[in-house]
């Protein structure tokens, strides 16, 4: 049974080791603080308490800090910003505070760095002993504390390059917004010049894998499963079950550990809530934003993407061509930056498919792709899952070349392409006598591929080998529906791609039919199933 990612430490009054009373003395200097708005004491409320008490508190035997990295995920309106603002104030004027030190408040845009930037500001002038003795440079986003040379300053993701920062704290706010990983990297790397820094995330749910939240929030599961052993990272991960009753308020109260104190608004989340049993769209934000559901990307998914993953075993591609079983190719071509996808499939059993996919785009500007596409193309390319072709564009000479190297190597029945842009590619292909067909990309072609692939992934009978391309291509689809019922791929309106799971509907329709029993004759193939679909 796989252990819950959920903080129950929280709740359940265990000891906190504080050998030093470090977190004792932080939670004193936070309970001074004063509300901007209100002028009251700052309100630190049990469950924001533990996390500070877990933050300060453990230390190694010679005093150096043990928690080196903290993760935290919990939904909106439950003061997120209030507390990271808070933790901030420990390293700028507080007891945590070094000379000199530098703190860094690091978002995805200037707006969005600029929300705690402010809120820490409101926070040290509401104090009457704290307000004399720093000075606040809005034109530069930096709070300064002049006694000893400490400051906060707010920067973004969007701001250009960040080198040379020395920080003694950072707050990564709201990671999974973030469009580059550049200025972590530059962040990251500058945490390790100063003995005991410490690096905060505080973010909400975010959507799809092939992103720096998603990679770090994951890691952070792992180490509160059990899985690694790692006491530097504490995760606080306040999120639902993908499969939870999304309108059930025990839900609500579960993952909004504020709900308990009166923020977010009850009535507010029960409004969302209505609204979102009435609009897919309303619905998919809820549970993001609300609930810390990480979603994949598409607003209503073609699948459940946790039931696509189990699709993850191997494929074989050795054994497959030792053995040369059958096999359907199927391409589908891009112009200019998109994706070109070469998808081979093979059946897997009496009624199961197994599917391997090359990928194709063009080597020019890739890390402004990436930039663009948040997804990255440069890893994908240094592992090979994406091959990068010289120039602006794919340079198809390349994509054949591959096709002819794959039917070389397996048991090809048929290369389905869909004719735009692959007519000198199928011609050329056809002069060599290789079993290229058209396929195109209409209702009545696509709905019974479409539906076949459904059949399979729902059943479980589509094994992928967990390739990190073709899982972003699957989890990008939406589904049009035309008034018969009839269902197409489409990426809605975002610009991710799609083009590995469209030649993936395509070779598994054209497997499942058991087309393509070619007959070699005269160095020509030959079929009566030459012919357009």
């Amino acid at each position: 049974m796989t252990r819950s990612t959920y903080p129950d430490w929280i709740y359940d009054g265990s000891e906190i080791p504080d050998p030093l009373g470090f977190g004792e003395r932080a939670v004193r200097f936070l309970k001074m603080l004063r509300h901007p708005k209100s002028g009251k004491a700052f309100q630190l409320d049990p469950w924001q308490e533990r996390i500070v008490r877990r933050i300060y508190g453990p230390r190694h035997e010679d005093g150096r800090r043990i928690v080196k990295t903290v993760v935290i995920l919990v939904p909106r309106g439950n003061r997120k910003t209030s507390l990271s603002a808070a933790l901030e104030a420990l390293h700028v004027v507080g007891p945590e505070r070094e000379a000199r030190g530098e703190v860094i408040t690091a978002a995805s845009d200037r707006k969005q760095s600029r929300i705690a930037y402010e809120e820490l500001r409101g926070l040290l002038q509401a104090h009457p002993k704290i307000a004399p003795n720093i000075r606040a440079l809005d034109y530069r986003n930096r709070i300064v504390y002049p006694k000893i040379g400490s400051f906060c300053e707010a920067i973004s993701s969007d701001a250009g390059t960040q080198h040379g920062r020395t920080p003694v704290f950072v707050l990564a706010d709201e990671l999974h917004a973030w469009k580059k990983r550049e200025l972590w990297d530059v962040l990251r790397s500058g945490l390790v010049k100063t003995p005991g820094s410490l690096l905060v995330i505080a973010t909400t749910a975010g959507r799809g894998q092939e992103n720096i939240a998603w990679d770090i929030v994951n890691d952070a599961r792992r180490v509160a499963r059990g899985e690694v052993d790692d006491p530097s990272i504490l995760p606080v991960l306040f999120e639902a079950e993908r499969d939870c009753d999304w309108q059930d308020e025990a839900v609500w109260f579960r993952v909004n550990p504020g709900l308990r104190h009166g923020y977010p608004d009850i009535e507010g989340l029960r409004q969302l809530a209505k609204e979102g049993s009435r609009r897919v769209g309303d619905r998919e934000a809820f549970r993001q934003l609300n609930l810390n559901i990480w979603l994949d990307h598409a607003t209503d998914p073609f699948v459940d993407m946790d039931v696509y993953d189990e699709g993850g075993g191997e494929v074989d591609l050795e054994d497959l061509e030792a053995r040369q079983e059958p096999c359907w190719l199927a391409v589908d071509l891009s112009s200019n930056s998109d994706l070109t996808a070469v998808v081979a499939c093979w059946r897997d059993g009496p009624d199961g498919f197994q599917v391997h996919p090359w990928y194709f785009c063009p080597e020019d500007n890739l890390r402004r792709r990436e930039d663009e596409a948040q997804v990255p193309y440069t890893v994908w390319a240094e592992e090979g899952q994406v091959t990068a072709t010289p120039g602006g564009v794919v340079d198809f000479r390349v994509v054949e070349a591959t096709i002819r190297e794959l039917c070389a190597r397996f048991n090809v029945r048929e290369v389905a392409f869909d004719p735009h842009l692959a007519r000198n590619m199928l011609n050329n292909l056809l002069e060599d006598g290789f079993p290229a067909v058209e396929m195109r990309q209409g209702w009545v072609t696509m709905a019974p591929a479409v539906k076949e692939l459904e059949r399979a992934i729902i059943g479980k009978r589509f094994r992928h080998g967990g390739h990190p391309v073709l899982r972003w291509n699957f989890a990008n689809i939406e589904v049009r529906t035309d008034p018969s019922g009839n269902r197409t791929f489409h990426k809605g309106k975002s610009r991710d791609k799609i083009d590995g799971a469209q030649a993936a509907a395509m070779a598994v329709a054209r497997c499942a039919a058991d087309e393509g029993g070619y007959v070699l004759m005269n160095s020509d193939w030959f079929t009566d199933d030459m012919m357009v679909l």
